[in-house]
């Protein structure tokens, strides 16, 4: 198993290295980078470190209980290849209902790997419903120690037009926000 998620990680490094920096926010918790590919593609990259044992990040991002304890106010999770990660934010709302939030778990390696799709519907831009097949989330989960995990996120998929340049300023703090309450949820 640590033979496979080294091979992603080199994957994803060498990928990676054959790109250029476009943007870089750095705070004391949370990066983020976007890079540019030679393929002309984007990459969304994220990193946090949670002071927290990787069983339970993995626990955070892989169960109902988990992720409303810090993403959402209702979540349904089937953690399988083929599964899904299902989220509303609607006060009286229930999973299924207009407005539901759909992720496809791709694949997984417990506590170590988990690549999602988002499902998009029409409240989404133009650009991503052209890319639907492409745009996924690859997540890497890395312990530091006993009590540290550090997370990666990759958003690939991303074509390099003004249109996603526009909407990188909004998953950018949109998602650190979302790891800051990952951090406040495990870390407290």
């Amino acid at each position: 198993m640590r033979a496979r998620n080294q091979a992603v990680v080199l994957i994803l490094g060498l990928f990676l290295s054959a790109g250029t920096a476009l943007t870089e926010d750095v705070d004391a918790d949370i990066t983020s980078q976007v890079v540019k590919t030679d393929a002309q593609e984007l990459i969304l990259v994220q990193e946090v470190d949670v002071d927290a044992p990787i069983a339970e990040v993995w626990n955070a991002y892989t169960t109902s209980d988990g992720w409303m304890a810090w993403a959402a106010p209702l979540a349904e999770v089937d953690l399988r290849a083929g599964g899904t990660i299902k989220t509303h934010y609607g006060a009286d709302a229930k999973i299924g209902d207009p407005g539901t939030n759909t992720l496809h778990i791709v694949n997984y390696v417990p506590e170590r790997v988990l690549t999602l799709r988002a499902e998009i519907s029409e409240r989404w831009p133009e650009v991503m419903k052209e890319d639907e097949g492409r745009l996924m989330n690859v997540i890497l989960f890395e312990s530091q120690d006993e009590s540290r995990t550090r997370i990666q996120s990759f958003g690939v998929g991303y074509r390099d037009v003004p249109a996603y340049d526009e909407l990188m300023g909004f998953f950018i703090p949109a998602n650190e926000g979302l790891f800051r309450k990952l951090k406040e949820h495990l870390e407290n």
